[in-house]
């Protein structure tokens, strides 16, 4: 475990209770004294991930008693107002599919932006500094908001709003899932392992009816094939662990 001696100020997790901000989390705790996390109901269809949030903190609390010691209290947002603007498939009973912009329906547009304005106040307001998310632009779906680019200049924008020395945090960012399967081994284990597979919820459909090897989930959703994927081929090189 890492020393949080440099890192005093604390971490706010963006955290919607899937694969990645798992991982985050872990990642996190791993690092900082004093972890925190926040969520966002903003309509979205797979509104069961907003469960799957609780039961993964209960499964740290449980499996992780050092790291138990430094999670913090949750914050749920509700901005569903946002979510109505934005209309995606995430939001509303459309089909997910490529439109003509090139972009995935499931792209609500500017998310991760809103996202991050909300939990920078939140931070500013509880005294935590690091915002810290699952963004990624390696395996990822392809939507702009997930860009390091965006998350340089989001950060700059917080802190000249706001006057304050926000860091945004994306540890993913330059990881495959398959990589990322491997950080979470590497942080916590086969216990981590086991409850991002078993607690934790990434399909669009909000599908959990059948445990899959990689998790639950509808299978055909671009969440759940990045993750299934993910999960095959870090299988396929031998489960290796990677450094936190």
């Amino acid at each position: 475990m890492s020393d949080p001696a440099s890192t005093a100020s604390g971490a706010l997790v963006l955290f919607s209770g899937g694969q990645d901000s798992t991982a985050c989390l872990a990642w996190a705790l791993d690092r900082y004294a004093r972890v925190e996390t926040v969520g966002f109901d903003y309509g979205q269809r797979h509104a069961v991930e907003l469960e799957a949030r609780r039961a993964v903190r209960e499964g740290f609390i449980a499996a992780f008693p050092a790291w138990a010691e430094r999670l913090g209290p949750d914050h749920m947002l509700d901005i569903r107002g946002f979510g109505a603007v934005a209309e995606s498939a995430l939001t509303a009973d459309r089909a997910i599919e490529m439109t003509a912009s090139g972009l995935p329906s499931t792209f609500v547009p500017g998310r991760n932006l809103v996202f991050l304005t909300y939990a920078a106040a939140l931070a500013d307001r509880r005294g935590l500094r690091a915002l810290v998310g699952g963004m990624c632009e390696t395996d990822y779906s392809g939507y702009p908001d997930c860009r390091r680019a965006t998350m340089d200049a989001m950060e700059q924008a917080l802190n000249l709003g706001m006057e304050r020395d926000f860091r945004i945090e994306t540890p993913l960012m330059r990881l495959t899932k398959a990589q990322t399967w491997a950080l979470a081994k590497g942080l916590g284990g086969e216990a981590l392992i086991d409850l991002t597979l078993r607690e934790s919820h990434t399909c669009y459909l909000g599908e959990r009816g059948e445990l899959h090897p990689w998790g639950y989930g509808c299978g055909a959703c671009p969440a759940c094939e990045l993750r299934a994927r993910g999960f095959e081929t870090w299988v396929a090189e031998g489960r290796p662990a990677a450094a936190p």
